[in-house]
């Protein structure tokens, strides 16, 4: 008969399926995920997540060596997440390449304004409060905004090869500037609490790669 395999949680605690201990897992990273987009590492405690989880108080270290480390899950799945949303766009070649990046847009501008505006970038959230947090998270940050420049600036070779872009511009140049300007537009998009500031810097972006 098969015997389930079961992972001890900690002294005086009982022990729990792996299975059981993952799905509690993934279910404090999306948890987290929802605070930090919301308000920030620094004012999301632990508490606040294991009772959003419905997780007893103080389990938090059954599944989490510390909470440095576990900011650095919520990086690794939201990164994931986004990468995800990225592709799904850049990606689909029944779309050119432009309007690939406007459709990313439209579909993070949706995502935003399903939530009445409440949540912004997690990565971006981090990034100002990085001399707050952990030395490590800085350059976890900086690797995150690294590969999705890198895919912005692929989609733009791409337009740039089928003439929808002036074949002088450096993609790789405006793709930083891209995630420099998206940055501060859902920043301010979640500060006013309305999409203006992301329509505004989509029209002023795009039209600078007009030919």
């Amino acid at each position: 008969m098969h015997k389930e395999t079961t992972v001890k949680q900690g002294r005086g605690r009982p022990s729990k399926s792996a299975q059981q201990v993952e799905e509690n897992r993934r279910r404090l990273i999306s948890i987290g995920a929802t605070l930090l987009t919301k308000k920030g590492f620094g004012a999301t405690g632990l508490d606040e997540v294991t009772k959003k989880a419905g997780l007893p108080k103080g389990s938090f270290y059954a599944y989490f060596d510390s909470k440095e480390a576990f900011g650095l899950a919520l990086i690794d799945a939201y990164a994931q997440f986004f990468n995800d949303m990225l592709d799904r766009s850049y990606l689909n070649q029944s779309r050119q390449p432009l309007q690939r990046m406007k459709d990313f847009m439209m579909e993070a501008r949706f995502n935003m304004a399903k939530y009445d505006f409440n949540r912004g970038c997690l990565v971006g959230n981090l990034g100002m409060e990085v001399y707050a947090l952990p030395s490590v998270f800085r350059q976890r940050v900086m690797d995150v905004f690294a590969e999705w420049q890198k895919k912005t600036e692929t989609c733009l070779l791409a337009a740039q090869v089928l003439g929808e872009i002036a074949p002088d511009i450096d993609c790789a140049a405006k793709a930083e500037l891209f995630w420099i300007g998206w940055e501060g537009a859902i920043l301010r998009a979640k500060l006013e609490r309305r999409a203006a500031p992301i329509d505004v810097f989509n029209v002023d972006f795009l039209a600078s790669l007009t030919p």
